[in-house]
């Protein structure tokens, strides 16, 4: 009888991300280009961590803004972060039309909803929106989601800052 080989353990996949130059990949530039640019992402650790980064032009060096929160689901907590990058976006850059972009699906596709079929369908949206005044950053807003992690340089830095913030 022979004697039993070892087990191979898998091995440990390595991604490396290189990001894009710009803001946005090369594929999406176009699409966005002459919007305000905006990235949030959150980050969950000791506390909760929120991060926007802003780019005004896809030359220009990013404006990053970060915000550490009490801890809380992470739906939620990427709720915030988009919420919390309109407000900056409004505050620094008001009445520019902007492109906002999210790691998370969910909040994406809320908003996005929330545009398209309007406040009244959302109270609860509505209700977190009031207080800063933020309603009317949605008609000049384009939502979309972007891969976790990937090549995107925007998402990548938002990602870094959120996780700074929480910890």
């Amino acid at each position: 009888m022979l004697p039993a080989m070892p087990r191979k353990r898998p091995k440990k996949i390595v991604r490396h991300y290189t990001p894009s130059p710009a803001p946005l990949p090369a594929r999406l530039a176009p699409a966005f280009a002459g919007l305000l640019q905006v990235f949030s992402d959150a980050s969950q650790r000791r506390h909760g961590g929120l991060a926007a980064v802003l780019f005004a032009t896809a030359e220009a060096e990013p404006l990053v803004v970060t915000r550490t929160v009490a801890l809380q689901g992470s739906n939620e907590l990427e709720l915030q972060a988009v919420l919390f990058a309109l407000a900056q976006a409004r505050e620094h850059f008001p009445g520019r039309p902007l492109a906002l972009f999210s790691d998370n699906r969910d909040a994406v596709d809320r908003l996005d909803r929330a545009c398209r079929q309007g406040l009244t369908a959302d109270p609860e949206l509505a209700a977190l929106l009031a207080p800063d005044d933020l309603a009317g950053m949605l008609a000049l807003s384009t939502f979309r989601w972007v891969r976790a992690h990937a090549s995107c340089r925007g998402n990548l830095l938002a990602d870094q800052q959120a996780t700074l913030a929480a910890a």
